[in-house]
């Protein structure tokens, strides 16, 4: 469940794109991305520009399906940063003008334009995160901001509800995340998700996780800030900050549900 406002959202989309930015600018276009190896800072600069330009497409054809044809990548770092700039002001500027229940095409269950509010805020801050991690010189995540991450990496991104096509198996094991700085506490039941897509015809066997009530008991605990805890969710830095407790089974059934990185 969302828990900030959409006008939040997008405020945050602004900021952390713009943030974004400024950091590539002044980083070398062949500068490594130690957080996703195969980019360069040029790689992650087009991949943003061409992900908010495709959300950008995508809602303002609502509630048509998403572009067919893609833009060619810019040859060079002003052109880059010029597709950037455009892509990322209409995105922002179309978010900012529509309420959260109008229809939306999502690849989600959820096809809302909030869904796309909430998703571009996340994906412009985590990727902010991977600007700064290249230039050396990160700063802190908003603290409100992480905690909605951390609750859409285990409700959307690795876990949620099975749809009515789908069967989730719990394998008896819960993990706790105890945000120590919002005061927040999501606990997990792990266990397998199963089923096969009517529409795709894609057959799914894969870790997978479903909320418990917030104050339910755990069998291993994940304490930290909620930035920490983000980033770490979504494999930008170790646990090194995190303080583990508890049954290591549980833990290791928790970690293989989300074990594989996000781009």
């Amino acid at each position: 469940m969302s828990r900030l406002d959409p006008a939040q959202y997008v405020a945050h989309l602004r900021r952390e794109s713009t943030r974004f930015r400024d950091v590539l600018t002044t980083t070398p276009a062949v500068a490594r991305v130690p957080s996703c190896p195969d980019w360069d800072a040029d790689d992650l600069l087009w991949h943003l520009g061409e992900v908010q330009w495709f959300w950008g497409e995508v809602v303002g054809s609502r509630p048509a399906g998403p572009p067919e044809e893609h833009p060619a990548r810019p040859a060079d770092r002003e052109g880059l940063l010029a597709f950037f700039d455009e892509a990322s002001e209409r995105l922002a500027a179309l978010l900012g003008s529509l309420p959260p229940d109008e229809p939306a095409w999502t690849w989600a269950d959820e096809q809302t334009v909030g869904f796309t509010q909430r998703r571009q805020a996340h994906e412009a801050m985590v990727h902010r995160l991977d600007a700064e991690l290249a230039a050396g010189a990160v700063t802190a995540l908003p603290a409100e901001l992480a905690a909605d991450g951390v609750a859409e990496v285990v409700d959307v991104m690795k876990g949620g509800e099975p749809p009515a096509w789908g069967a989730f198996t719990p394998d008896g094991h819960t993990t706790a995340l105890e945000l120590t700085d919002t005061g927040d506490r999501l606990v997990l039941r792990t266990g397998r998700f199963t089923g096969t897509d009517p529409g795709s015809g894609t057959a799914y066997d894969v870790p997978h996780l479903v909320r418990a009530a917030d104050d339910a008991p755990a069998d291993a605990v994940v304490r930290g800030g909620a930035a920490d805890v983000d980033a770490w969710l979504w494999r930008r830095t170790d646990r090194a900050r995190l303080a583990v407790s508890g049954s290591e089974a549980a833990f290791a059934a928790f970690l293989d549900a989300v074990d594989q990185p996000i781009d």
